[in-house]
């Protein structure tokens, strides 16, 4: 003997199965990758900041101020701040991971990193020389040069906004934990 159920209930027991997995998920804190906050926790003291760095106008300099900018870093002039990020410029080098079966580059690595460093206005030492790095591999197609030099520059530009992000980070950690 078969059982029929209705579609109407079928659908109403898979929704609510699904509305309970959703609401368990929520509960124990689950979020997808990428979507909580880039913000960090910086005492009031630790806004009030002057950028000190050799190229002004870098692709990643334009990121560490956006990024600042939006966790409420107020950049003012240099009498103003209460500490001076001193920041080095973005180092980009690409290494061959793996060669294929006609000695061609299949893989790469792509590693960019700066250092940094906070000052009190005081000029005493806050935040020693701090390198902050991000990694990426990538497959490489040896046919499509002009697709991997495109795919490069975009992961460029988001390593640079990562390397903010965790230069933000580590910032906001230190001034937290104190020296």
């Amino acid at each position: 003997m078969t059982i029929r159920i209705p579609t109407m209930q079928r659908r109403l027991a898979s929704f609510t199965l699904l509305l309970g997995i959703a609401c368990l998920l929520a509960a124990c804190g689950f979020q997808l990758r990428g979507s909580g906050g880039t913000s960090a926790a910086l005492p009031d003291s630790w806004k009030k900041m002057y950028l000190v760095t050799n190229n002004p106008n870098s692709e990643f300099t334009r990121a560490v101020v956006t990024v600042f900018t939006t966790n409420d870093i107020l950049w003012t002039a240099r009498n103003d701040a209460n500490y001076l990020l001193q920041l080095g410029p973005e180092r980009f080098k690409k290494t061959n991971l793996s060669l294929n079966k006609e000695a061609r580059v299949s893989q790469l690595e792509l590693t960019m990193q700066s250092t940094f460093s906070i000052v009190g206005a005081n000029g005493e030492e806050a935040m020693p020389d701090t390198v902050a790095s991000v990694i990426r591999r990538m497959d490489n197609d040896p046919r499509n040069e002009q697709g991997m030099g495109e795919e490069v520059r975009i992961l460029k530009s988001e390593m640079r906004t990562e390397l903010a992000q965790q230069i933000v980070r580590r910032i906001g950690f230190f001034a937290t934990i104190g020296p």
